[in-house]
């Protein structure tokens, strides 16, 4: 028997050496580096959309920190 998701759900994982927090939530989840606010935020209507891509690559060019981009433009 499953339980309905009403409220936020917060949980730490590992991945690799770094410390993330999943946020389960009705509308969707988010996977941010610990201590952080902004992150990787998908909708669940997206993913079962096929959608999820574009928006994983929208949000990742529109968070990506300028240094890297910089560094990536010099190559």
């Amino acid at each position: 028997m499953t339980t309905k998701l009403e409220g936020q759900l917060k949980r730490e994982i590992a991945i690799g050496e770094d410390s993330y927090t999943l946020t389960l939530a009705p509308e969707g989840f988010l996977l941010a580096r610990k201590g952080r606010r902004k992150g990787l935020e998908i909708r669940w209507a997206d993913l079962v959309n096929g959608e999820a891509a574009l928006a994983t690559a929208l949000n990742a060019s529109l968070n990506a920190p300028l240094d890297k981009l910089n560094r990536v433009k010099k190559k």
